[in-house]
């Protein structure tokens, strides 16, 4: 498949989680925004992942949104990875990539519980790789006055990838932020963080480079926000993985650099 038609693929995943809205539903609330993005992996990872899915450095261009309903909640994005680039690159961890994601709670009554679903999808052509997560489960909503707002989910997972398809164990995280100010200034805190357990063992063999991965997967990102203006959003995050993004058993963390421009 060509990286044309895994860009649409891709994209499809954020325009099918935000099609779930109905036409005369009742909008609470709604962002989105366009960024670019440099992602500068530490030198310990650089060297713990240098023959089992190598990890550098890389820009990625990024479109996100989501919207609050009466009924639920939508959000997504859609990245594409070293946008300049080839689909196929002498050095395969340069490649051109996409990754998109979409997810949603819907409301169960009028409780804080929700029916939670998630679509994650990344596709690289240099390497012909492609995976793509499937959760559904239960999420729940908190939130305070003080700013503080989270959102946990948990459920089964299922994995369609170039070397497995089928059931892969079971996915738990959350979502969770701290709205602040500072100085006369406007401040958020963020953090997504997603753990995989109890996976399947052919996908663990198949999907790793080198040896077989464990079978729980870390994955997320904590990141500080600055809000200087309406349109204007910088932003520096730390993202770390262990036994996720290929590489089995080894710590894997980056700095992330952005430029929000919001609708």
């Amino acid at each position: 498949m060509g990286i044309r038609k895994n860009v649409v693929a891709a994209a499809a995943v954020v325009l099918g989680a935000m099609s779930a809205t109905a036409a005369n539903a009742e909008m609470v609330y709604g962002f989105g925004n366009v960024s670019i993005n440099y992602l500068d992996w530490s030198k310990g990872t650089q060297n713990r992942t240098a023959d089992n899915a190598a990890k550098k450095d890389f820009f990625f261009l990024e479109v996100e949104g989501g919207a609050g309903f009466n009924w639920g909640e939508v959000y997504g994005f859609f990245d594409v990875e070293n946008p300049t680039n080839d689909t196929k690159e002498k050095d395969g961890s340069k490649n051109l990539r996409t990754a998109a994601k979409g997810t949603t709670h819907i409301y169960l009554g009028d409780t804080n519980f929700t029916l939670y679903g998630h679509i994650y999808d990344f596709r690289d052509d240099g390497y012909r790789s492609r995976e793509q997560d499937r959760i559904v489960g239960l999420g729940y909503r908190y939130a305070n006055d003080s700013g503080f707002w989270i959102k946990p989910f948990i459920g089964p997972a299922w994995v369609k990838s170039h070397a497995y398809n089928g059931r892969n164990g079971y996915m738990m995280g959350w979502v969770a932020g701290y709205n602040f100010n500072l100085g006369g200034e406007k401040f958020s805190v963020s953090n997504w963080h997603e753990m995989t357990f109890d996976r399947d063992e052919d996908y663990l063999e198949e999907n790793y480079v080198g040896k077989s991965a464990g079978k729980v997967g870390q994955n997320g990102a904590v990141a500080l926000w600055w809000h200087p203006i309406e349109k204007i959003t910088a932003g520096v995050q730390y993202r770390y993985s262990k036994n996720k993004l290929g590489t089995p058993d080894a710590y894997q963390n980056a700095m992330i650099y952005t430029l929000k421009y919001n609708f």
